[in-house]
């Protein structure tokens, strides 16, 4: 029977995965299996999930060479049937979801944000136009990858009756050769998985502020992000931090947004908050018009009374 395959190195992203093809399940005849890779704890996590699951454990296979990671979702995809292919659509899963579509001769579509399916056929919304708008779209080819943005669909629930099998892939070099790795310098915050994030934009003009700013995110339970210049030419926050195009999409409960004009570049990032605060001087900001709430007031002013309401 033809099936749906779901793969991603991230736990908690595969459970994501996992409810989206069991909304297209739900329509066609498709069965779906999972795949995990050099990972059995995901994979019994997987099982518990109701997946069912096919472990794949060999040392050869990097995460980091996405050509012998293709190779190796190709061989899986041909074993099961499987001709769609559910990845997730952060940094790694895009790389890999090109990859993976040339060699499975397949469509691809990456930063989809919600599908919906009709007489078989399945319609995916995602941003177009550098985040000026949104577009429904759809791969009309037999086989297809789609690469799900993080958080577009909540976790699968906890289902009896999964199960592991042991699966075995050749390993065709890609020649490229693996030296070392080292991790990067700079934050290990994931904000894509914050539920409330405070933003710093550039109308905050000292970086004196940023304690107090921090404080107000610890004491939320949330992280702090920032937009673009912010991080590259202010240097206030690494890369990690950045909202929008040239960063993260995210979807938190609450957004704080602090002096940011709402280009559309970094709006793109954070229209799919919950919630939306804007705090800026300048009442005729873009950023202004998207936000749920509103205040006009100078950044540095307004900090200690966030201070003091927050405790």
């Amino acid at each position: 029977m033809a099936a749906i395959l779901i793969y991603s190195d991230k736990t908690k992203l595969a459970f994501e995965l996992l409810n989206a093809a069991q909304l297209i399940g739900k329509n066609t005849d498709l069965t779906i299996k999972a795949v995990s890779i050099n990972n059995d704890e995901q994979a019994e996590e997987l099982a518990a999930k109701g997946a069912e699951t096919y472990k794949i454990i060999n040392p050869e296979l990097n995460l980091a060479d996405t050509g012998a990671m293709a190779s190796a979702l190709l061989q899986t995809a041909e074993k099961l049937d499987a001709d769609i292919v559910l990845l997730s659509s952060n940094r790694r899963g895009k790389e890999l979801a090109g990859r993976l579509a040339q060699v499975f001769k397949a469509g691809c579509l990456t930063d989809v944000k919600s599908m919906q399916t009709e007489n078989g056929r399945i319609e995916c919304v995602r941003n177009v136009l550098g985040g000026a708008t949104v577009a429904i779209q759809e791969i009309i080819s037999d086989k297809k990858v789609i690469a799900i943005s993080p958080k577009a669909f909540p976790a699968a629930a906890d289902e009896v009756g999964g199960t592991i099998n042991e699966y075995v892939v050749n390993i065709i070099p890609s020649g490229i050769k693996l030296i070392e790795t080292r991790a990067k310098a700079g934050d290990s915050v994931d904000i894509e998985a914050a539920e409330i994030l405070v933003v710093v934009g550039q109308g905050v003009e000292s970086q004196e502020s940023l304690p107090a700013i921090m404080e107000i995110a610890k004491n939320l339970g949330g992280e702090v992000a920032c937009s673009k210049p912010v991080a590259t030419d202010k240097k206030w926050f690494g890369e990690e931090r950045i909202l929008g195009l040239s960063g993260k999409i995210c979807k938190p409960d609450l957004a704080i947004i602090l002096g940011v004009s709402g280009q559309v570049q970094f709006t793109v990032g954070i229209r799919d908050a919950k919630t939306i605060v804007s705090i800026n001087n300048d009442e005729k900001a873009y950023m202004n018009q998207m936000a749920d709430y509103v205040l006009i007031a100078d950044i540095k002013e307004v900090l200690p009374e966030l201070q003091k309401a927050i405790g």
